[in-house]
């Protein structure tokens, strides 16, 4: 609990205050921290009576000449939870050095408490890290979901609670102006979007994560009838606080719930699958969804060279036109509307009869009617083609 690194540091500060030598001890009576560094090592024979009562000692010259490594002063039982983890030692006569000793003894138990605490959230965060990044690479014929269970069980969470995974990505521009701020911004991404996160995400039963530098991997308890973008505004939040530091992006996926291993595994992958199609679809958004793009996701899965004969044997002419993109988004919007024309109308902000105009051309140039469905998902499919680019990364 007491480790020779803090109680050298809080010896040095302690001594250097007070203008007294201050010596700290492990429960054995060895010397582990003072402002005098030639006696860290020793053995100090007054400590090891003084943790077995949790009493202080003072010792005069003649007293300290018969113990082992002792000077005068005074030795006092530094406890925690009831336990004698060591002693905290000041050097000088006892009548001057005695009004710094529970002062000294209070302020070394407060950091040592201080220093538990820390370690213990430190080990939280690996285990709940561990634990995530276990979820994401599951194989059931390697690991037994069971034993994923079993271990989020012993951290106090319920993988059989309903939840959605969610993954954030931060990102630094890598321009000359940056490059000296990067350690910084690393620093930023692994401590303060991790607290901002789980400011957000702040149900007990929600598991927060580093999963790789720059990520954030959370997998939420979702409310029993929430749909699965419920964290779609708290992703929002997250995302605006860190677009608020300089330089720094950042942008959410969104999976499907889940009530096992493998279906968290699933809504992991999921939602880094939302955030890698999401930025080629819809790159002015930083929140997405992938039941919003699962057919983007469906065509991403299917080979480069499927892709572009679907593109040039469906849309080559329209490929050609200068209005291009303007053709794609009419496209689009007339199939995602549900072949209505008001709604498609009202999804480009334009009016109907510009709507109307667009078809025609494109029925001109495809020598196909856009009101016969097969056509139109045909057209439709090949705009996603054409927005996801080239090769999946």
């Amino acid at each position: 609990m007491l480790s020779p690194s803090l109680a050298q540091e809080i010896a040095g500060d302690t001594s250097a205050v007070i203008g007294f030598n201050v010596l700290i001890t492990d429960a054995e009576g060895m010397v582990i921290g003072s402002g005098d560094s030639s006696r860290v090592g020793t053995f100090h024979e007054a400590s090891v009576e003084v943790v077995r009562t949790k009493e202080p000692a003072t010792h005069n010259t003649s007293q300290a000449q018969s113990l082992r490594g002792v000077r005068p002063g005074i030795t006092l039982p530094l406890v925690t939870d009831g336990r004698a983890v060591g002693t905290v030692g000041i050097t000088g006569t006892p009548a001057q050095v005695g009004r710094f000793g529970l002062l000294v003894k209070r302020q070394t138990e407060i950091l040592i408490r201080e220093s538990v605490m820390l370690r213990s959230r430190l080990l939280a965060e690996r285990a709940a890290e561990k634990l995530l990044t276990d979820i994401a690479a599951y194989d059931p014929l390697v690991v037994e979901g069971d034993l994923l269970v079993f271990r989020a069980a012993d951290l106090g969470f319920d993988l059989r609670l309903r939840r959605v995974a969610v993954a954030f990505e931060v990102t630094v521009p890598d321009s000359g102006a940056r490059r000296g701020a990067r350690a910084r911004d690393v620093a930023l991404v692994r401590s303060e979007l991790l607290r901002t996160v789980r400011d957000v995400f702040a149900d007990p039963q929600d598991i927060v994560a580093g999963t790789a530098p720059g990520w954030i991997g959370v997998l939420h308890r979702l409310p029993a009838r929430a749909p699965a973008d419920a964290p779609a505004a708290d992703c929002r939040r997250v995302t605006d606080v860190i677009a608020a530091q300089d330089g720094l992006t950042a942008r959410a996926g969104i999976g499907e719930p889940a009530t096992s291993v493998g279906a968290l595994h699933d809504s992991y992958q999921d939602a880094c699958d939302a955030l890698r199609l999401g930025a080629r679809v819809d790159g002015g958004s930083t929140v997405h969804a992938i039941g919003d793009l699962r057919v983007h996701q469906l065509l991403a899965a299917v080979s480069q060279s499927a892709r572009n004969r679907l593109l040039d044997l469906t849309a080559a002419r329209l490929r050609e036109q200068p209005d291009w993109p303007v053709l794609r988004d009419t496209i689009t919007a007339w199939c995602e509307s549900g072949f209505n024309l008001v709604r498609a109308s009202t999804a480009l902000h334009i009016h109907r009869n510009t709507v109307v105009y667009r078809m025609n051309k494109i029925e001109q140039l495809t020598g196909r009617p856009l009101r016969e469905h097969r056509t139109a998902m045909a057209l439709y499919l090949a705009c996603l083609a054409d927005r996801l680019g080239g090769p999946d990364r």
